[in-house]
């Protein structure tokens, strides 16, 4: 054992790796999670992992007996009823919850619970929904119900209190009110016709964000103080409160015991719980709740129970069989060994993270969830967000570190984990910035992470039953060597290394020429090509596109990478190719033949008119790739590009030329001597052990349109246009590179490692990007575009002039 380990023992051995029960944590994961090896799993929070034993209990179970529909007479179908009860009890227990004062009813998930109780609440327009600023959306989805019916809507925050209330008596808690939000509805009476005003309080026992555990003693503080005593008279009327805890995330940690916080509703997750079922959820409705819930009582007393009422036709029974198999794990465990297990790690997690410094002294991580980021506080559950800065102050993009961490094998999450709320209020975003970001073009799971020097989301780890110290230092290790800047590093954690100092680049020569007809398809190399206003000739003037309007890359259908093609520009035809199909296809290139009806579509912020092709042609691409897909050909552009009042976060660097369908230019350009210091890389880092296997790669791997030779490495990095032959380009600064380069063919088979992006990320990262080849943009005369007879070969002299 490390002395690292034994550090972390010394700190935390009394609470981590489950001491006391029959599987310590090293058994655990040796004997039923297997299959994660060297990967690292940190997003628990989003979806914790089911176990292996889990798994063969689930198979066994349902592979041995017979689960009939329950609401059938037959034996099955009473085995059904007995199992779907037993589940519905199991709910209830892991919660501490009497059924004489509760009832659990399955959903279709988390979210679909929430939406249950904003359907069925008795909102009126006296009615108040309170909830916290720390909410998911779909606790946010309940306001649209109450709002519908002319309820207010109010957010607000809940601090610590030591002064006494308005009534004198001490409440513990602080409520802070945003603004209300109300809508005019005609037609509604004011309260219930009972006479009763209801209104409903929301927060989560866990704040998915921040993992903040909120004070459940919150439930007893809402339901018997007034709305006086409570601070929010002038906000809201008084009436019932009823309480709901949003308990999706905080269940898998810590339920909430319903004996002492008799909430009225609670709603569960159980893949967060245990990994599966997904797709299934609850909620726990305390009894006297469905009374006031529902106006036609009878119908009620005409059903066997209100679980039935609530669920919609057969509820998901063979996904409720298989909850007992994971409350087993869990029961096997402890609610309260897994809490204090996975309390253990954040605690050292967060201590590390903010122990990290930069060369200069300043703070690597600013941690969020609390009111001071040094403060380890026992409140806080098993996440940790964050997000981290240069020795400058700015910041690093979140978006940076999940793609460093997934080159790692490091599975973590960023953005804002559907959590608006406490997004803004930990970042500081304020509405204004809110709007602007969306002015921008910044929608959740973009890569827009930093818009006016502010992060628009965050990064989180969160850790499971079934993590481990090696996980959590394995991520404090990737985030000490990829974003702690020392005193070589250059230009303040700016990693752009391998440019060797020389004369200038005088011997170069254009090595080859690769066109690609089809997006992301294979490319043929020419030993001269034409040049055109759009850069090669017929590169990249097709696409394919999903039945749903996506274009289709090999990022996501790999398969493409086999299909090749080639253009025989005498014949005037375009060539077609895969091993899945027995034609070869043929596609006219003039004008008009071959194509159907002219249609347009928009691709990176510009507005494209594109000819669509035959069924059979269609057919022939489906059957390539396996899914169905239409072929697309270029035809003109409107010239009209949308993402141009992003003030320079659109996706298309190259904003004033005309494109056919590239990612961001008209021309991508690697050099040979480039490649073969990055090859030499690869081959240093089998011998350092840092990479298991030796590979190489050559210049397609890049998918380049030039490659150029005689120069030095990453001489290109400095050009600023070039010539070659008689013709001019401009450089539009480097390419970033992308997953896409680690996928390469095997057998016949795609293959996907990390390499070469996780070497090239080791000394090619640029606040994000990582860098290899450069983007250029053909200068072309008017008269040359008149002419259209300007022609690249290969062998002709290339001249850059540098920066």
């Amino acid at each position: 054992m490390d002395a690292a380990k034994q550090e972390f023992l010394k700190e935390f051995g009394e609470h981590y790796g489950y001491p006391n029960t029959p599987k310590t944590i090293d058994q655990i994961r040796a004997t039923e999670f297997n299959r994660l090896q060297d990967l690292v799993y940190l997003d628990h929070a989003g979806a914790t992992l089911y176990s292996e034993l889990q798994m063969e209990s689930i198979f066994g179970d349902l592979t041995s007996k017979v689960y009939g529909n329950p609401h059938s007479q037959s034996d099955s179908s009473s085995a059904t009823l007995e199992i779907v009860k037993d589940a519905r009890q199991q709910v209830l227990d892991y919660c501490n919850a009497s059924p004489k004062d509760y009832k659990c009813i399955f959903t279709f998930g988390a979210t679909a619970a929430l939406k249950l109780v904003g359907e069925a609440f008795p909102w009126s327009c006296d009615s108040t929904f309170m909830y916290t600023m720390e909410n998911h959306n779909s606790v946010l989805g309940i306001r649209e119900y109450a709002l519908g019916q002319g309820a207010a809507s109010i957010a607000v925050d809940i601090e610590e209190n030591e002064a006494p209330g308005v009534s004198g008596e001490n409440i513990a808690m602080k409520i802070s009110p945003h603004q209300v939000q109300r809508r005019k509805v005609a037609g509604l009476l004011e309260g219930k016709p009972d006479g009763h005003v209801y209104n409903l309080f929301a927060f989560p026992s866990e704040c998915n964000f921040s993992g903040l555990r909120f004070d459940l003693d919150l439930v007893k503080i809402i339901k018997e103080h007034s709305s006086r005593d409570l601070g929010i008279s002038s906000v809201c009327k008084n009436g019932q409160w009823m309480v709901l805890i949003d308990a999706a995330k905080g269940c898998a940690t810590m339920p909430p015991d319903l004996s002492k916080y008799p909430a009225d509703f609670v709603s569960i997750s159980f893949y967060k719980l245990f990994g599966y079922p997904t797709g299934l959820g609850a909620l726990i409705v305390r009894n006297g709740t469905v009374a006031a819930s529902i106006a036609d009582i009878d119908f009620i007393k005409r059903r066997e129970g209100i679980e039935e009422l609530f669920e919609d036709g057969t509820v998901s029974f063979l996904s409720i069989a298989s909850v007992r198999h994971g409350f087993k794990i869990l029961r096997s465990l402890t609610a309260s060994a897994i809490s204090r297990h996975t309390k253990s790690l954040a605690l050292y997690t967060r201590k590390m993270l903010l122990a990290l410094r930069h060369h200069n002294g300043s703070n690597v991580c600013i941690l969020y969830g609390h009111q001071s980021s040094m403060e380890l506080c026992y409140e806080m559950g098993p996440i940790v967000s964050f997000n981290l800065k240069r020795p400058d102050g700015s910041w690093y993009g979140y978006r940076e570190v999940e793609k460093l961490a997934s080159l790692s094998g490091i599975q973590l999450r960023t953005g804002c984990f559907c959590n608006p709320g406490a997004c803004a209020k930990y970042l500081g975003l304020s509405h204004l910035d809110l709007l602007s970001n969306t002015e921008a073009g910044h929608v959740c799971w973009d890569d827009h992470d930093v818009i006016n020097g502010k992060p628009t989301g965050a990064v989180r780890v969160s850790f499971g039953y079934m993590s481990t110290y090696e996980e959590a230092k394995k991520f404090i290790d990737f985030v000490a060597s990829s974003f702690v800047s020392s005193q070589n590093d250059i230009c303040h954690g700016n990693q752009l290394e391998g440019i060797e100092k020389g004369s200038p680049d005088t011997g170069c020569h254009l090595k080859s020429i690769t066109i690609y007809p089809i997006k992301s398809c294979g490319g043929f190399c020419s030993r001269s090509w034409p040049l055109s206003k759009n850069g090669l000739k017929h590169d990249r003037e097709w696409i394919l596109m999903s039945l749903s309007g996506e274009i289709l890359t090999q990022k996501k259908v790999p398969e493409m990478c086999f299909i090749s093609t080639f253009i025989d520009l005498s014949q005037g035809i375009l060539f077609v190719e895969s091993p899945h199909c027995k034609e070869r296809l043929q596609i006219k290139l003039e004008s008009g033949v071959n194509h159907g009806a002219m249609e347009e579509l928009e691709l990176y912020g510009q507005r494209y008119k594109v000819y669509n092709y035959s069924k059979e042609t269609n057919v022939w691409f489906s059957e390539a790739i396996g899914k169905p897909c239409t072929l697309f050909r270029y035809s003109s552009t409107e010239h009209d590009f949308m993402l141009n009042k992003t003030k320079g976060v659109a996706t298309c660097r190259d904003t004033k030329s005309t494109l056919n369908f590239p990612n961001e230019a008209q021309f991508l350009l690697v050099s040979e001597e480039s490649v073969s210091d990055l090859n030499r890389r690869l081959c240093s880092d089998v011998q350092k052990d840092i990479c298991v296997t030796a590979m190489q790669v050559d210049a397609s791997r890049f998918r380049p349109n030039l490659v150029v030779s005689g120069g030095r490495p990453y001489g290109e990095d400095g050009w600023r246009t070039i010539r070659i032959g008689n013709k001019y380009f401009r450089s539009l600064g480097g390419c970033n590179r992308c997953q896409m380069i680690n996928f390469s063919q095997n057998a016949g088979k795609v293959q996907k490692s990390n390499e070469p992006l996780a070497t090239l990320a080791s000394y090619r990262r640029v606040k994000g990007k990582i860098l290899f080849g450069i983007l250029l943009k053909y200068e072309s005369s008017d008269e040359e575009q008149q002419h259209d007879d300007s022609w690249l070969h290969i062998g002709q002299h290339v001249h850059p002039e540098s920066i």
